[in-house]
């Protein structure tokens, strides 16, 4: 869905949405000129998206600055691209437009589109650190109509060197612009618009508008229209997708042998930390895979030539984070792996719509913990799919499958005429004895342990859930107890008419004086925990249950072990007593008769050795 919104930031701000139809727009309807038109159906393009729809018209009249909102890889930069080479005259001396991306990639990336609809007398230029800066020089005296740059070099040609004059620009393009404050480039943003002329025009493109991203849109912008594209999420469905459930040690076992068992295996493994791309790329060469890593602090030169050998197919495997992975394109990706799953369901879907491109199939893989179950459920939600939980190859499959493989290959070369170069070794080498056993020699010295499965790494499923709560449910603690006149059936009932929702299968519950436990299916439990949470953000009345090794038990934020004195828990802050238990957000170690000040802080004046504090 698009909407478009008119603010007007000298009054009181005036909405209006505007819902596109379901008429299929075509790039001809947008007013492009025919030249324009040429080179887009030369690429292929019949249907613009919907933030091309929505962002084209307006800017092909510019009476206005634009706010652009919508999720990476939704085709913006011919959104702001297209119009942008409507309006440039190549005739005219100085800086036309300016564009700032929060990386060095999406820059890359930005500059070569544009470039692709350019004509030949249209100079586009990029700034951005780690290449020679020599060579930027010599094209900013060849005076571009549109300079591409990161905001950390660009502010380095503009104000320290004084090589880069803004002053003549009409048009001023942020892309990613929320990217860029989370990098923390908010104070070179600013420096850098200080220095454009007050009557250009604007156009900010974010995927999420914090607060800080409107404080400059009010402090820089005049009056803007809104095109605000409402995230679809749609995936395709020539990807598979699966999850495999693993211990955080297993993961690197696990991800070896999804790639062993996969024939040609071509894909991108996402990673949440740099340590961890290197942790991963290391350990993948070291087992002699084609694979190599990018992140953040690797130098640019190094991560363009990476990015180069992975698209020459050099190299079957990048370990990447999200930001170093940004602008890449390739259509013929196999494999996506969430070695570690995202934070976000759009992160999730923007990773894996890099695989099934082009009407090819792929596909996705992530590697989860059981503490991971409400992430999935929530990706779940908002892509409106089931992910299917999938069992990790186990060592006889592996090396079953590395064997008949072996076996296919060996054939295959039987073939090539080149094999003759060894004849003369084979006759000596049958002279050894039994051809049988000089053939295992053979595997033994090239293979080693390849086909032992007792030398292949166990593989067990995370444990951090309560084995009182089996796979699929979650153990849910409720500050409610017979106290409060709860029985299991009464419980249910409660949480039912709380959440408004009907619990379906209902697993162990345990009512106790003071407080129970209930397992519920891991998606109900993500609701439930949403709406208590929402209901009472430092108090929820109901929260996760986690067990303890050692017999011990945790709620929410705290942990507790055997032993509570005379007084045991006294009650829910604010429902009986004030003392004791507070809710899942304190700790206890039991022994003592109770806390002087119950759990209403860190105080550490607390008789006995009862101990309690609240986030």
């Amino acid at each position: 869905m698009i909407g478009y919104e008119k603010s007007f930031l000298q009054n009181k701000p005036h909405n209006t949405h505007v819902t596109m139809t379901e008429t299929k727009t075509t790039f001809r309807d947008l007013g492009l000129s025919e030249k324009i038109l040429e080179k887009i159906e030369k690429k292929g393009y019949e249907f613009p998206s919907d933030i091309q729809a929505g962002v084209i018209p307006l800017l092909l009249k510019w009476d206005k600055d634009i706010v652009g909102q919508a999720q990476t890889g939704t085709g913006k930069t011919a959104s702001f691209g297209l119009p942008l080479l409507e309006r440039i005259d190549s005739k005219k001396k100085g800086v036309q437009a300016m564009i700032l991306a929060p990386t060095r990639e999406l820059a890359i990336q930005v500059a070569k589109e544009i470039e692709s609809f350019a004509d030949r007398d249209v100079k586009v230029i990029l700034l951005y650190g780690g290449q020679n800066i020599s060579n930027e020089l010599r094209a900013l005296r060849n005076g571009p109509q549109i300079v591409v740059g990161t905001p950390g070099r660009v502010k380095d040609h503009l104000i320290k060197k004084r090589t880069l004059d803004l002053s003549t620009i009409d048009y001023f393009i942020l892309d990613e612009a929320d990217e860029m404050l989370n990098i923390g480039f908010r104070e070179e943003i600013e420096e850098i618009m200080e220095h454009t002329p007050d009557n250009k025009k604007t156009l900010l493109f974010s995927a999420t508008m914090p607060r800080e991203i409107l404080s400059i849109a009010k402090k820089y912008m005049g009056d803007y229209d809104t095109v605000k594209i409402t995230s679809k999420n749609t995936i395709s469905d020539k990807i598979t997708q699966t999850y495999y459930e693993v211990a955080p040690r297993n993961k690197f076992e696990a991800l070896c042998r999804v790639i062993d068992m996969t024939e040609e295996f071509y894909g991108i493994v996402f990673c949440k930390t740099r340590m961890d791309v290197d942790d991963v790329a290391s350990k993948l060469m070291a087992r002699g895979m084609r694979a190599e890593g990018i992140h953040g602090d690797i130098e640019q030169k190094t991560r363009e030539k990476v990015l180069a050998r992975f698209k020459a197919k050099k190299i079957h495997i990048l370990v990447a984070t999200d930001v170093a992975a940004r602008g890449i394109d390739i259509n013929d990706l196999t494999h996506v792996i969430n070695y570690a799953l995202p934070d976000s369901p759009e992160t999730y879907t923007h990773r894996i719509g890099r695989t099934a491109r082009a009407g090819k199939t792929g596909t996705a893989i992530s590697f989860i913990s059981r503490s991971d179950q409400r992430k999935l459920f929530a990706v779940e939600r908002v892509i409106k799919q089931k992910i299917t939980k999938g069992t990790v190859p186990n060592a006889k499959e592996v090396v079953e499958i590395q064997k008949k493989r072996l076996i296919e290959s060996i054939g295959t070369l039987m073939s090539d005429e080149k094999i003759h170069d060894f004849a003369e070794m084979a006759d000596h080498l049958m002279a050894l004895g039994d051809p049988k056993v000089v053939i295992s020699a053979l595997l033994r010295d090239a293979h080693k342990d390849r086909f032992d499965e007792k030398s292949y790494t166990s593989i067990a499923a995370s444990s951090s859930q309560s084995s009182w709560a089996p796979s699929g449910e979650q153990r849910l603690f409720i500050a409610k107890g017979k106290s409060a006149g709860m029985t299991p059936g009464t419980l249910i009932q409660f949480i039912e008419k709380e959440v408004g929702m009907n619990i379906g299968d209902v697993g162990k519950i345990d009512v106790l004086e003071k407080f129970s436990y209930m397992n519920v299916q891991v998606q109900e439990a993500a609701a439930i925990l949403d709406h208590f949470k929402r209901e009472n953000t430092r108090m929820p009345l109901v929260v996760q249950a986690k067990a303890k090794s050692g017999g011990g038990w945790r709620s929410g934020g705290g942990w507790y072990k055997g032993g509570w004195g005379s007084r045991g828990f006294s009650g829910w802050r604010g429902s009986g007593g004030g003392r004791g238990f507070s809710g899942g957000w304190g700790w206890y170690r039991g022994g003592g008769s109770r806390s002087s000040g119950g759990s209403r802080g860190s105080s550490s004046s607390s008789s006995g050795s009862s101990y309690g504090y609240r986030k």
